[in-house]
């Protein structure tokens, strides 16, 4: 079983910037690609990014790119996600989620995770 905990959410005012992160406990997250989801009050979960365990290559929603940015401590087993430019529609629980083996592309869709984190909120006032 692998544990995953997000942390560093919490209010920014718009325009300002935050690094999320995710840690995972229990296992290694070795060749487990993992992805970052968020969900506003009242909407669906959608993809935020995602990034591949070996190489390091990322996928981006296309309201992420630009603003944020995706990477991975693997040595730490840990997933961030820094935040920048931050807009009131940025406003939601950011989940991080595992994937053993997942393409990119595929985890976008947020189906069939292995794990997913219990999610912190972020807000972002105007």
């Amino acid at each position: 079983q692998v544990q995953l905990v997000e942390s560093g959410g919490g209010l920014v005012q718009a325009g300002g910037s935050l690094r999320l992160s995710c840690a995972a406990g229990g296992r290694t997250l070795r060749n487990y690609n993992m992805g970052w989801f968020r969900q506003a009050p009242g909407k669906e979960r959608e993809f935020v990014a995602a990034i591949s365990w070996g190489d390091g290559s990322t996928y981006y929603a296309d309201s992420s790119k630009g603003r944020f940015t995706i990477s991975r401590d693997n040595t730490k087993n840990t997933v961030y996600l820094q935040m920048n430019s931050l807009k009131p529609e940025d406003t939601a629980v950011y989940y991080c989620a595992a994937a053993y083996l997942m393409s990119l592309s595929s985890l976008s869709n947020g189906y069939g995770m292995d794990y997913w984190g219990k999610g912190t909120l972020v807000t972002v006032s105007s």
